[in-house]
Parts: structure tokens; C-alpha cells; sequence
């Protein structure tokens, strides 16, 4: 390649460069100069009802666990699963037989125990006018006194066997100890069951009203009593609440929160509290499942869209639009929000005041710095 030719790549290659640079230079200056068009809104305060949900548990007023307290072969099931009973209602009758035998060996026994105390009775009566008329000497009237004592002993013996048998007899008839409903029959006749058995002849469950225990965290029951004065004034304060249950419905009977437990969950934080439910139709069962919802009113609190916030992990942060060089320019800013949320926007507790603007959609898209049309 001769001179020229060198000089002609050389000079090529020269103004390739310069015109490349022009074009990247050009298309940099632009995109700093071309402010994006983003949706913005000015915050202002509102108010807001909240709906929050927890988890709960469903429980009959009382589940009361039926243990037979005699052992036997179960001789009849007088009621069925799912039956509503009342207090005092048969449920089972355990062999009765060994212990109606038991019973009569008792009233036998007691018979004769009093057979010997009239017998000791006489003799210590006569023993007595006896020794009145000086013939026995002070040791027989001594020795009449003390079998007399024996045999009154043996009556009361007696007695206390006969109360203990008709006991054991009475026990062989399983009664309802309240009114509700039967739950499982683990057990059929002819089964042998006993006071140890590992579980319940069944579980009778007063279900009148229902029991719905739920937890909430320690930083929101401080809250409340911080704003109530105390734990029982916080309860009382509390809001009727809502069921939702497990097929997503929501129970017809609103439920007043009545206790909250004193010992916090060092497992979850948690503090758990017991809501009442009416149950007229018998909807509610024992060992379900549900969510309590509880309204909650805040007032006069900044709310932004939740497209409009960016969450990195616990942090939380909206893009406010300020005036920087004459131009309109999105800044980071981090802000705290309140534990509740609609799902659809954030109620802001600091880092945003009112008639602050900030972009409201898109918010993960958008770059620090980032110019706004």
C-alpha cells in the first residue's frame, strides 16, 4: 500500500469516528433532554375503614370430652354422631350386670352388719343391768360396750359400700353433662371400654354459641391499649367483628371480642383473643376454620396507590417529582406504612406530606433521577 493510499484509510477512518461520536453524543444529549411521561398525583389526607384479616380457630362454647367412669363391655349406643342432645340425655349403658350383682352383695352385707349391731345392742344392754346389779364385773360391761361400737362401725362400713356400689351401678348409664351435640362414636357395642380408655366415648359440644380464637401481634395490642388506657378497656373498645369462612363466604352473625389472653406467644409475638359468635342455625362447627375480620378506622392519614410504591424487602419507597435545574425530576424517597392495607393502596405513617407529588403507577420502573413529563 502506497503513501496515498494509507493517507485515504487514515483520513476514512478519521471523520468514521467523528461521525459515530456525533450520532452517540447526539442520541446521550438527547435522552437526558427527553423527560418521560408518568402519571403523577398530588397526596392528600383521608380517611379510610380497613378490613384485617386473622386466622382463627372455631370451638363449641364448651367440648366436653365423655370418659365412662366404670369399666364394661358397651352394651348400647342410645344416641347417634351429629345428634343434638341435652343434659342429663342417656348416650351409653355399659354392662350392668356385674355391677347390679355388686350392688346386692352390698345391701346383703349391710343387712347382716345390722343383724350383728342389734345383736351387740342387746348384750351390751344386758351387760349393763348386769353390772348395775353388780354380777359382771366393769371389763364384761367394758367388753359388751366395745363389740357394740364394732358392730355400729360395721353398719356405717356397710352403708358406705352399698352408696359406693349404687355408685358404680349408676355409672354404667353414660348421661350428657350439657346441653349440645354429639360429635364422633369411636366406639360400638360390645366394645370394652374403661375410665383409661386413650380417647373419648365422644365430645358433646354446646354450640349455641361458638368461640372463635384469633391472634393478633404484641405491637398491635400495645397500640390498643396505649390508645384505651388498659387490656380490658382495649377489649371493650374493640370493634364488632366479622367471620369469613372457609369457602370464602362471610358468616351472617356479627361476634364481640371478649377476652384477651395475658401471656404473650414468645413462639409467634402474639397475643390471642377470643371473639363470641350467636349460632341459631347450627352453621358453625367445632374444630373449623375461618378468618375474623376486623374494621379499622384511620383518619386524616396520607394514602398513595400501591403501584405507586416499591418494595424492597421491608422497605417501601415512592418517587417524588421536585423541581431540580428547572426540570421536573423523580427522587427516591423512603416512607413508613402502616401495617394495614386494601390491597390497592398504603396508608403512609411518615416520609410524605400533604401536597407532595409522587409518580402513581409504574413505580418499579422508574430510575433514579429519571426526568418527568
Amino acid at each position: 500500500m502506497n503513501t496515498r493510499t494509507k493517507a485515504r484509510t487514515l483520513l476514512s477512518l478519521a471523520l468514521f469516528g467523528a461521525l459515530l461520536g456525533a450520532c452517540t453524543g447526539k442520541q446521550q444529549q438527547n435522552g437526558q433532554q427527553n423527560p418521560v411521561a408518568y402519571k403523577t398525583v398530588k397526596v392528600k389526607a383521608e380517611d379510610r375503614v380497613i378490613d384485617t384479616k386473622y386466622s382463627a380457630t372455631i370451638r363449641g362454647r364448651q367440648d366436653i370430652q365423655v370418659l365412662p367412669q366404670v369399666s364394661g363391655t358397651l352394651q348400647q349406643l342410645c344416641v347417634t354422631e351429629g345428634q343434638r342432645v341435652s343434659k342429663g340425655q342417656t348416650l351409653f349403658i355399659i354392662d350392668q350386670v356385674p355391677y347390679q350383682a355388686a350392688l346386692n352383695t352390698a345391701r346383703a352385707n349391710l343387712q347382716a352388719a345390722k343383724a350383728a349391731e342389734a345383736t351387740a345392742k342387746l348384750s351390751y344392754e344386758s351387760t349393763k343391768n348386769l353390772f348395775d346389779q353388780q354380777v359382771v364385773s366393769d371389763y364384761d360391761l367394758q367388753t359388751a360396750s366395745n363389740a357394740y361400737a364394732q358392730a355400729q362401725a360395721s353398719v356405717a362400713q356397710a352403708n358406705a359400700a352399698v352408696t359406693n356400689a349404687a355408685n358404680s351401678l349408676s355409672y354404667t348409664v353414660v348421661k350428657s353433662p350439657a346441653n349440645g351435640v354429639v360429635g364422633t362414636l369411636p366406639y360400638r357395642v360390645g366394645a370394652l371400654v374403661g375410665p383409661t380408655i386413650p380417647t373419648p366415648l365422644t365430645t358433646v359440644s354446646d354450640n349455641h354459641q361458638m368461640y372463635v380464637y384469633f391472634s393478633i401481634t404484641e405491637a398491635q395490642m400495645l397500640e390498643k391499649i396505649r390508645e384505651a388506657g388498659s387490656a380490658e378497656a382495649a377489649v371493650k373498645a374493640m370493634p364488632a367483628v366479622r367471620l369469613q369462612l372457609v369457602d370464602g363466604s362471610e358468616y351472617s352473625e356479627t361476634g364481640v371480642v371478649e377476652t384477651a389472653s395475658g401471656v404473650v406467644d414468645q413462639s409467634t409475638g402474639s397475643v390471642s383473643l377470643r371473639a363470641v359468635f350467636n349460632n341459631p342455625n347450627g352453621l358453625l362447627h367445632s374444630g373449623s376454620t375461618g378468618n375474623v375480620v376486623i374494621p379499622v378506622e384511620l383518619k386524616n392519614n396520607i394514602v398513595v396507590p400501591a403501584a405507586a410504591v416499591k418494595q424492597l424487602q421491608t422497605v417501601h419507597q415512592v418517587f417524588k417529582v421536585v423541581q431540580k435545574d428547572g426540570q421536573r425530576v423523580a427522587v427516591g424517597t423512603n416512607i413508613e406504612v402502616a401495617p394495614y392495607s386494601t390491597g390497592k393502596e398504603f396508608i403512609v405513617l411518615s416520609g410524605l406530606k400533604v401536597g407532595d407529588e409522587i409518580i402513581a403507577d409504574g413505580a418499579g420502573m422508574v430510575q433514579e433521577g429519571a426526568l418527568v413529563k
